[in-house]
């Protein structure tokens, strides 16, 4: 049996529905539902069970499951916002040890979910090298809750067991009811069906123009594809990047959105709230040498074939906007 923690969420439901693909359906997904439409992210899924979050861990350690072989761990707080330190530390660094805990304990196959945020602002590059995790500074406590659990790792040797896989800026279907917290995508998308109009922050910083700030924009196509080489090959471990290996500017993002929209560009400029303008990435690109020397050499999807199967395919497609 598989555990997928997060598996109601955006890139642990992409997952299943990945396994789902390849005739798996003996998973046991672990999440917590509460009042929003993440529930949706399950119809049609196929699966064996589901358990709430807050139970499952006490359950686990209780012996109360039997024949896990793989533990996939996308479950965290994921917002990059969030204030409430303690709660962001409890579910992403003290929930993610016991669960990593277990799995050593038992001889079990565990892949977790690291995040690009744990680079701060790049002044260190964005290296795979586990030698550089102390020295990192996040810029907030989502991106430090996960450098501490990959330190938590690194000091206990478990690269050489575990798969840490650090994720950029995924974006693509399931992602629905994150709110603030959707891809520049899909409320690019909102917008432009709204408004006919783009917003984009203005740059604070100099050498980057309006529009021009980068990131390693990756779809949650080529991101389960990656989990699912890492299932498969059961003997590679360490800690890698999951990006394209390029960054993007906004712009490229936009014109992309407007094109799978069918849509002539048109975009607005507006200031960035003072609140986030210090902690503002301008740049994130990741490097893909442990991924490639593991052996993965599917090509990404480039920004442009991403946005249009995104937003062709699902955005567009209301009735069948999930994966």
């Amino acid at each position: 049996m598989i555990v997928v923690t997060g598996g109601a969420g955006f890139i642990g439901s992409a997952i299943i529905w990945k396994l789902n693909q390849k005739g798996i359906d003996d998973i046991l997904i672990v999440d917590k539902l509460r009042s929003g439409n993440k529930w949706e992210n399950l119809r049609g899924k196929h699966f064996e069970d589901y358990v709430d979050k807050e139970e499952f861990l006490d359950r686990l350690e209780q012996n109360r499951f039997n024949g896990i072989e793989t533990v996939i761990h996308m479950g965290a707080c994921s917002s990059t916002t969030e204030t409430d330190a303690d709660y962001v530390m409890k579910n992403n660094y003290e929930y993610s040890k016991r669960l990593a805990q277990w799995s050593l304990k038992h001889g079990v196959k565990f892949i977790y979910a690291s995040s690009a945020a744990t680079y701060g602002d790049g002044r260190l590059g964005y290296s795979e090298d586990p030698a550089i995790i102390p020295e990192l500074k996040p810029m907030n406590i989502y991106g430090y809750s996960k450098q501490l659990f990959d330190m938590w790792v690194l000091k206990h040797d478990l690269f050489n067991k575990f798969v840490g896989l650090k994720y950029f800026n995924v974006f693509g279907p399931n992602e629905y009811h994150k709110g603030d917290m959707m891809s520049v995508v899909c409320k690019a998308y909102k917008q432009i069906s709204e408004t006919g109009v783009l917003r984009l922050f203005k740059s604070y910083k100099k050498g980057y123009g309006d529009g021009e700030q980068k990131r390693d924009f990756v779809y949650v196509k080529d991101v389960v594809d990656v989990v699912w080489f890492f299932y498969q090959n059961q003997d590679k471990a360490g800690i890698f990047n999951v990006g394209t290996g390029q960054a993007r500017t906004f712009l490229d993002l936009a014109s992309a959105t407007f094109d799978a929209m069918g849509k002539a560009p048109k975009i607005e400029y507006i200031d960035m709230p003072t609140g986030i303008r210090s902690k503002y990435q301008y740049f994130t690109e990741a490097a893909l040498t442990n991924l490639r020397a593991a052996g993965y050499k599917k090509k990404f999807t480039s920004l442009e074939e991403s946005v249009k199967d995104y937003v062709r395919n699902y955005l567009m497609n209301t009735a069948n906007a999930h994966l």
